[in-house]
């Protein structure tokens, strides 16, 4: 079971600055940039450039009271012209996108950010930043789980345009797509990577083209840009608006996506691709859709496909299909690296993570979090049985997600870029204004649907708060039977029979002795000839330069405290700390060095502080914890566990 001492710590401030990615924002070479604008067309628009699918759709099959009238039509494009304009090209990729972590993104890096501009001071708002990162957190598996879903079957539910024969077959299709993408994971992305990006460049440019197309047959749908149409829309709607808006925001999902993957590329190929290609073939595409259904309503049910000729439908399927695995293998990635810095920063418990690249340390493989997110997709697929039942379910996930950035950029914006507070509201309060509209109309679909991120996201948020509550009040418990490293050395008045050889004990913290240190010095009364008490710090930075790996302290009699860094997307490893340490004197040799590792047994006390639910689910979180010589990398045949009792 994982080890109270040596998880993760509270996210600390590195001694230096570390050397920023090429990729976060700095101008790079022609070549280079391209290349990094192809590759975030494959990896950060999957999610938000495959909306064209259904979100039209959607929006006059279940918008109540939408009829695919002309003034409807014109309305409805106006609507998601300015949602487009103001939630995604002002909100994330004109402002939220400059708060970046070191080049990283995500609500994460946000809170990161936020809480670092308090400077240790304001405990209620470093609270309420925590609160709202978690909550974002949990938000953000709440949509993860459904947009392979939707995404695919929308795709294969093309085939049902070319004929109805093709209809039986879309479920069994879709799920045997989803089923071989997550079974492809453990290989890696590596090389199916470089197509990613090709393919939506494709992908982008044909939804651009396929819209002109029917933009220049009625370019008087162009008319839709001004607002007044939306106006229009919404005061004749009333209330009732709010059920057109619950299929509208589907326009803006994955907008999140660009800001998350901000560290994979960096701002500057994200805001190229944005503004360049992915905005424009998008918005053409829409309204090329509205010029189709103007002239024939009928063609509503199908839209997309019926851009084409029919000869042409099955090509289209294909791309969209293949468009909709690429959105959905960013999902994926996206959980897989949102997960490991959950890991990193204490949020939840440790687990088996594996590199697929040598070269590349964002791609890695997460097997529990793989299969657990499989399952819940095969059940969204078989149980919703549509993409138009699944619409239901999407959006209220993504809607309040879209709202914790804004609040959190908002406390960005005055403690770390030093806006008044006044402007700050008033920037961000206006933008989170369609985000907050959105919100509520994608309540209102909680009875169809929309229940289920809701679930899902309370089920992360009550892991999360439970693991983080659990953990203290083990390190807590741990703690108190300690004792400060210098006093014992200075009590160590007879110093015990001496062996040849190394012994590492890892801590939560450093300047006390170590529970597993006490147990093997009191039952086996012996001492290696170096020791070595081992703190692994994971930084609120993405990465770590190898400068500022590790801090070494002599402390006499053999004695020595390091301090080994890592950053929130690094994985700790022991062993290359520990010969990171030579400069400083410490001579690592693998054969001759034991780890001894804390183990605790939890067991449930009569009453706990936790209560009965949190304490089982506690208990249950630290049994599954990968056990710490996995997570970092200690060779498991020079690993010593020694246990300890805790009552929780």
């Amino acid at each position: 079971m994982a080890t109270a001492d040596t998880s993760p710590p509270t996210p600390q401030t590195p001694p230096a600055t570390p050397v920023a990615n090429g990729n976060n924002g700095h101008s790079a070479p022609g070549g280079a940039a391209a290349g990094l604008v192809v590759g975030a067309l494959g990896v950060v628009f999957g999610d938000i450039g495959t909306s064209p699918l259904y979100a039209l759709r959607e929006t006059f099959l279940h918008g109540a009271g939408m009829a695919p009238t002309p003034e409807h039509v014109l309305g409805v494009l106006s609507t998601l012209f300015w949602a487009v304009t103001l939630t995604v090209t002002i909100k994330y990729v004109t402002l939220i996108m400059r708060a970046d972590n070191k080049g990283e993104g995500g609500v994460l890096a946000l809170a990161t950010l936020a809480t670092r501009g308090l400077n240790g001071k304001g405990r209620t708002v470093r609270q309420a930043i925590t609160i709202l990162a978690v909550i974002g957190l949990a938000l953000f598996y709440g949509d993860a789980i459904i947009t392979p879903a939707i995404s695919v079957m929308s795709a294969v539910e093309g085939l049902s345009a070319i004929t109805p024969a093709f209809t039986p077959f879309v479920i069994p299709l879709a799920l045997v797509i989803l089923v071989g993408l997550f079974m492809l994971q453990a290989r890696g992305t590596a090389d199916v990577g470089r197509l990613f990006g090709p393919v939506m460049l494709l992908w982008f440019l044909v939804l651009g083209v396929l819209g002109a197309w029917q933009v220049v047959k009625n370019p008087a749908v162009l008319a839709a840009v001004n607002p007044l149409y939306a106006y229009y829309l919404i005061a004749d709607q009333g209330l009732g608006i709010f059920w057109a808006f619950g299929s509208i925001v589907l326009v803006v999902t994955g907008a999140e996506a660009l800001y998350a993957d901000m560290g994979h590329f960096g701002r500057k190929p994200i805001r190229i691709g944005w503004l360049s290609l992915v905005m424009p073939g998008l918005l053409l595409n829409y309204f090329g859709q509205g010029a189709m259904i103007i002239e024939d309503p009928e063609v509503v049910r199908q839209v997309f496909f019926e851009l084409v000729p029919k000869d042409y439908i099955l090509v289209l399927v294909v791309l969209s299909t293949l468009a909709t695995i690429i959105a959905s293998q960013a999902v994926i990635t996206g959980v897989f690296s949102l997960t490991r810095q959950a890991i990193q920063l204490g949020y939840l418990p440790r687990m088996e993570i594996k590199h697929t690249s040598e070269t590349a340390i964002g791609q890695i493989y997460i097997p529990r979090v793989n299969w657990i997110l499989m399952g819940g997709v095969v059940a969204l697929v078989v149980g919703f049985g549509s993409s138009g039942a699944l619409a239901g379910a999407y959006g209220l996930a993504v809607t309040g997600a879209m709202l914790v950035d804004a609040a959190l950029a908002t406390a960005v914006a005055i403690l770390v870029w030093r806006w008044s507070w006044p402007l700050a509201v008033g920037v961000f309060g206006l933008l989170a204004i369609p985000d907050l509209a959105f919100f509520i109309a994608n309540a209102l679909k909680i009875p169809d649907g929309g229940w289920l991120p809701l679930v899902v996201a309370a089920f992360i948020y009550f892991t999360i708060t439970t693991w983080r509550r659990g953990r203290r009040f083990v390190a807590t418990e741990l703690s108190e039977g300690s004792l400060p490293l210098r006093q014992f050395l200075q009590r160590m008045e007879r110093v015990p029979d001496r062996v040849a050889g190394t012994a590492v004990f890892l801590t939560a913290d450093a300047s006390h002795t170590p529970a597993a240190f006490l147990h093997n010095l009191k039952h086996n009364k012996i001492l290696h000839e170096r020791i070595i008490i081992l703190q692994v710090e994971t930084m609120d930075v993405p990465r770590v330069p190898d400068a500022n790996r590790v801090e070494v302290e002599r402390l006499g009699k053999g004695f020595h405290t390091v301090i080994a860094r890592y950053g929130f997307t690094e994985q700790p490893d022991v062993p290359a700390a520990l010969r990171a340490c030579r400069p400083h004197g410490i001579a690592y040799d693998e054969m001759e060095t034991s780890f001894f590792l804390g183990r605790e047994t939890l067991v449930p006390a009569q009453r706990s502080t936790l209560g009965r639910l949190r304490r089982d689910w506690f208990i249950s979180l630290s049994h599954s914890a990968s056990a710490t010589k996995t997570f970092f990398r200690i060779p498991p045949n020079r690993a010593i566990e020694l246990g300890n009792q805790i009552q929780v």
